[in-house]
């Protein structure tokens, strides 16, 4: 009865010497040693770190990067084959840009769509009284006044811009288009998706996405003459200031 208790006893001693002198990265990581990297020894001892790090990397954090022509026409194509795919039988299609960043995203979709064998109306959607902030702003930024090629009760209406933000120009140019009439349906349609949505609008068809922070502000600059001078990027944004109120007499 000695013997088995004996041989208990020393394989437990085997064991408490191996957790004494074994190296740490094989207590650690069952058996993967440790990090060879000297600069940031926390990335560790498991492979999983290698993916999870990378996937934390947006890109945005110290730099402003750029994307050049073709990554813009690449997204503009699929927002126009989703489109397609959608609405390849759809009657009364009306492609609606909001002034002035959507004007000629939404001439380049219609062109696209027309390859596409389809036939969308195309117009222009004005804001400029219609925006919450005109108190603070009262002259208007847009110039293009609103044109609509034909009648929108009944139609299929897909409001486009080049980027998405807050969603009050969307909620704008709602305003504006149920002043002309009811629509049957209507979708937004946006080149690049910025995030920091402070209404609850969504895109329905969107080219890019891309994660900018308050700081930073998205130029997209879309040549009405030629597409290869088109460009995408994140800058500092310009620090807003408040008007001054106005003196109390």
């Amino acid at each position: 009865m000695d013997a088995p208790l004996v041989r208990s006893n020393a394989g437990v001693v085997l064991f408490l010497l191996f957790v004494i002198v074994a190296p740490a990265g094989y207590r650690i990581s069952g058996g993967i040693p440790p990090s060879s990297d000297p600069i940031n020894p926390s990335r560790a001892a498991f492979a999983l770190d290698e993916s999870r790090a990378a996937a934390q990397n947006h890109g945005f954090v110290a730099t402003h990067p750029k994307h050049d022509a073709q990554t813009i026409d690449q997204a503009l194509e699929r927002v126009a084959s989703a489109i397609a795919a959608r609405h390849a039988r759809t009657p009364n299609l009306l492609l609606l840009g909001i002034a002035n960043g959507g004007i000629v995203f939404a001439s380049r979709l219609a062109t696209r769509l027309k390859e596409a064998r389809l036939a969308p109306g195309l117009g222009t959607i004005d804001i400029s009284f219609h925006r919450d902030d005109i108190g603070r702003n009262p002259i208007p930024k847009e110039f293009s006044p609103t044109i609509i090629p034909h009648d929108v009760n009944g139609a299929t209406v897909i409001l486009v811009d080049d980027v998405l933000y807050s969603g009050r120009t969307v909620k704008a140019a709602l305003d504006e288009l149920f002043d002309h009439g009811r629509p049957a349906t209507v979708e937004l349609a946006v080149l690049v998706d910025r995030g920091g949505r402070k209404l609850p609008v969504a895109a329905t068809y969107c080219g890019l996405t891309v994660a900018a922070t308050d700081d930073e502000k998205v130029v997209v600059r879309l040549d009405p003459r030629d597409q290869t001078k088109d460009t995408f990027a994140l800058k500092p944004a310009k620090p807003r200031t408040a008007p001054p109120f106005p003196a109390v007499t």
